[in-house]
């Protein structure tokens, strides 16, 4: 089957394992990455910057929801800006996204190393890339049955630590340290990094052109998994704040693992080791996939080399894509810094569901996209100044970048 716009993707994901791919990208990502960086900005406040990152997070997911159900095609909110507001800001939008993710997935990726091991986290995070291009390169429905059982482990493993932490931890631990007092500006600034792991609904929104009755799927979807993953992130940062504080949380290098142990019962860190090595994997895998479909959309109308716009006559996926993302992913993972990289991501996501809920502004209804478009504005400037800047010139760079290829015509028009 082809479109316009080249080759149609096979439309093979029910609600369940769309679901299960954005959580895949949720809470592999948020739980064992940005509450360390988050407690550090946030001190005592790090509970209130994650309801603001929440609130945010609703708005956008609603107005993605909205733009998915009318545009199911791959690209997400590339393909809502072009449509909505013109070609500059989906452009812009498009690029945010690879940008901002190809950090997300090298994070995904170090993290993998650093549980894994340590003592050589980068060649075990370049040697995920490769292997979990590998899953996407065989098919969606196996990337979709990797990705549950991915995140059943991790779910096990999640409640394994509230329950330890909240049901035991007054029992056995010294008790939290004294919290750094909280402060607007770095309760927006961990709500900024918090932000980091509330996106994985943008790989649900990016896989539309491969779900099935997308219009009554992919919100439903959105809903589901963000309601899941507001749940899960609540009760683990209450656990691990109760048994570490934000001082002690600020500084873990594995807080999950640090919390079980500091609650008396350190035989169970190295099952929390493992579930976040797995988790990281699953979120690498959910992010992979997502950025080869916004490529694909954005090689259909001439932004990118137009041999990624080849889809597998066979299994129905962006082969080519796929695998100039995962080279891409390869090589920045081997000059990354995990910490830099959620600041960088943070900022390139956020400006993508500012055009995203500026998209939704067109459609009426505009209490919720207004609040989102404010709040993402908002959280990505309070990032970093090194975010900040940095990422703000990578913008500037594909802003330019438009410039230059603007006459190039769409693929098969």
């Amino acid at each position: 089957m082809t479109t316009p716009d080249g080759p149609a993707l096979d439309r093979r994901l029910g609600t369940f394992d769309t679901v299960v791919l954005g959580l895949g990208s949720m809470i592999g990502a948020g739980i064992f990455v940005a509450l360390t960086p988050a407690a550090a900005a946030a001190g005592t406040g790090l509970l209130i910057g994650l309801a603001v990152a929440a609130v945010v997070a609703c708005c956008n997911a609603m107005s993605s929801a909205r733009l998915a159900a009318r545009y199911p095609t791959s690209g997400g909110t590339y393909v809502y800006g072009r449509e909505r507001l013109g070609p500059f800001w989906g452009h812009t939008a498009g690029w945010s996204f690879v940008v901002g993710k190809t950090a997300s997935c090298a994070a995904m990726a170090l993290t993998v190393g650093h549980y894994a091991w340590p003592g050589h986290a980068t060649a075990v995070a370049v040697g995920s890339v490769v292997a979990l291009t590998a899953v996407g390169y065989a098919g969606i429905q196996r990337s979709a049955l990797l990705t549950r059982a991915i995140v059943a482990v991790v779910l096990a493993v999640l409640a394994m630590v509230v329950v330890t932490v909240l049901g035991f931890g007054d029992a056995h631990g010294p008790g939290p340290a004294p919290g750094v007092d909280a402060t607007g500006y770095g309760v927006l600034q961990a709500a900024g990094l918090l932000f980091f792991a509330f996106a994985g609904y943008a790989r649900i929104a990016t896989l539309g052109e491969e779900v099935r009755d997308p219009a009554k799927t992919i919100p439903r979807a959105i809903a589901l998994a963000l309601a899941v993953t507001l749940v899960v992130y609540t009760a683990v940062a209450v656990a691990v704040l109760r048994q570490l504080g934000s001082t002690g949380l600020a500084t873990a290098t594995a807080p999950l693992a640090e919390a079980v142990g500091a609650a008396g019962f350190p035989a169970l860190q190295p099952v929390v080791t493992v579930g976040a090595a797995i988790g990281a994997l699953g979120a690498l895998l959910a992010l992979l996939l997502g950025v080869s479909r916004t490529s694909l959309a954005m090689a259909r109308d001439g932004h990118l080399p137009p041999g990624l716009v080849a889809v597998h006559p066979r299994r129905g996926n962006p082969h080519r894509a796929e695998l100039a993302v995962g080279a891409a992913v390869a090589l920045v993972t081997a000059v990354i810094d995990v910490r830099g990289a959620i600041g960088f991501s943070s900022f390139g996501v956020l400006l993508y569901y500012a055009i995203a809920n500026a998209s939704a502004l067109t459609l009426g209804r505009r209490l919720v996209p207004a609040i989102g478009l404010a709040g993402c504005l908002t959280l990505a400037v309070t990032l970093p100044p090194a975010s900040v800047l940095a990422g703000a010139a990578v913008v500037a760079v594909g802003m330019l970048g438009y410039v230059l290829t603007r006459g190039r015509p769409r693929h098969g028009v």
